[in-house]
């Protein structure tokens, strides 16, 4: 067998075999929300990061640790506070009078899965503190340089920035941010099977991990094998482009979010079973990737106009490649 037929084989079955395991054991504990963990998942495949912004009590926390129980990954959480300071999440360097050396003491950022909970409710110098480690992966602490992991995925949560004792993110740690999307609230039905599941003890304790590290690995690196075409990738430049062009808008998307959309339009590929990315997954994701990197000026912002909005009509009058 060729070998582009014997990987085109492997992609059509392990591939969605392998989302599905994943989809399905986190579905154990997040009812109704089957579009929310797609994205979860496309995000953490592709090697970027994620801020879920919605109210209190809506599963943002429960489905980070879901998903790391599902793929059996080292878990830490951070607890965003307004004195939480960066060598917190960081770490420190403590002098040891053994031997009169400082040695160090790494913190929770030293993790595979790190839930960011409540970010926005720290001072704008200790959200910066994982500017650094989601973009470069490493951090840097008295000089040196210490790496993260092979796997280091960041799931950061937020409540509405109109909410009490909350900070705005700067526009460097947005952008650092693959995909921004919320929960929302799931219906009386999915509510109600909530309830019935939680009746004698929580559902996390009924996920066990569904698929190894290498098969994780394997996924990741998948991905990087999926074929977009020129006049796709000239696509995800110019809708990217166009929200730098749009009428109201102050700061559009940056390059960094024409490369997401590219990277995670092909791990929708991956999980649909194909060898190349199609329009729709890169409309299905545009929104999410592209909206949360934009500003709006004063006056488009106080008339009503949503940067969702704006990343929703590009799509709807920028001509699709043939």
């Amino acid at each position: 067998m060729p070998e582009s037929e014997y990987h085109r084989n492997i992609i059509e079955s392990k591939g969605p075999q392998l989302y599905e395991e994943l989809c399905n054991s986190i579905g154990l504990v997040i009812r109704g929300q089957s579009t929310a963990i797609r994205k979860l998942l496309a995000g953490f495949i592709s090697g970027g990061h994620i801020l879920l912004e919605d109210y209190p009590g809506t599963g943002k926390t429960t489905m980070a640790k879901a998903l790391a129980k599902a793929v059996n990954l080292n878990f830490k959480r951070i607890q965003f506070t307004p004195d939480l300071l960066p060598s917190d999440i960081l770490g420190v360097s403590i002098l040891d009078q053994s031997d009169n050396r400082f040695h160090f003491h790494p913190g929770p950022i030293f993790g595979d899965i790190i839930l960011a909970d409540e970010i926005n409710r720290a001072s704008p110098r200790t959200q910066s503190a994982l500017l650094e480690a989601m973009g470069e992966g490493h951090v840097s602490i008295d000089g040196e340089l210490h790496p993260l992991g092979d796997i280091f995925f960041v799931l950061a949560t937020q409540n509405p920035i109109d909410s009490h004792g909350t900070y705005p993110l700067p526009e460097a740690q947005m952008d650092r941010f693959a995909l921004k999307f919320s929960l929302g609230y799931i219906t009386a039905a999915d509510e109600t099977a909530m309830l019935a599941d939680q009746t004698t003890s929580h559902p996390l304790n009924r996920v066990s991990p569904c698929i190894s590290r290498e098969d994780l690995l394997w996924l990741k690196e998948q991905t990087h094998r999926i074929h977009i075409c020129e006049e796709l990738q000239r696509y995800c430049v110019d809708i990217a482009g166009a929200t730098r062009q749009t009428e109201g808008v102050r700061l559009g998307a940056s390059p960094r979010g024409s490369l997401a959309l590219m990277h995670i339009s092909r791990t929708l590929a991956l999980f649909d079973g194909l060898e190349f990315v199609t329009p729709e997954h890169i409309h299905e994701i545009a929104v999410d990737v592209l909206a949360h990197r934009i500003i709006l000026d004063q006056r488009a912002a106080f008339s009503g106009l949503s940067t969702r909005d704006i990343v929703a009509n590009i799509l709807n009058t920028l001509p699709v490649p043939p």
